[in-house]
């Protein structure tokens, strides 16, 4: 075996051992889905009363943890692949599939939806 061979070998190995190291969990995507309503919430429509956005952003501010836990994790299926993970939600009617690979989420599929779903229930 060549040297340039064994350097790709070792190279591939050390790097499917930090995929697999960082391959989320079930507790890092609910931070991720709770995160990413804190943006929406955030940002969310202008044209309503600044009172009634007030009130959304400080129960979520102060709920948001206990709600995403309550309503995420029992509505996902996480396909556990060693180097990376797939989760998929099944929220107000929309399947919304996540990608987790090297401690990051990348959404593939729904989350634009679910989140406009959640918007119009806010208000």
């Amino acid at each position: 075996m060549s040297t340039l061979t064994l350097v790709g070998v070792v190279a591939g190995l050390v790097m499917a051992v930090g995929l697999a190291a960082t391959n989320p969990t079930m507790d890092g995507y609910v931070r991720f889905v709770e995160a990413r309503l804190t943006a929406e919430i955030d940002k969310m429509d202008q044209s309503a009363p600044r009172a009634d956005r007030d009130l959304i952003r400080t129960i979520f501010r102060a709920q948001g943890s206990k709600l995403v836990e309550g309503l995420v994790r029992p509505k996902t299926t996480r396909s556990n692949w060693g180097l990376l993970s797939l989760f998929e939600t099944n929220v107000l009617e929309e399947s919304v599939l996540v990608l987790g690979v090297a401690g990051q989420f990348i959404p593939l599929r729904g989350v634009e939806e679910a989140t406009l779903k959640v918007g119009r229930l806010a208000f």
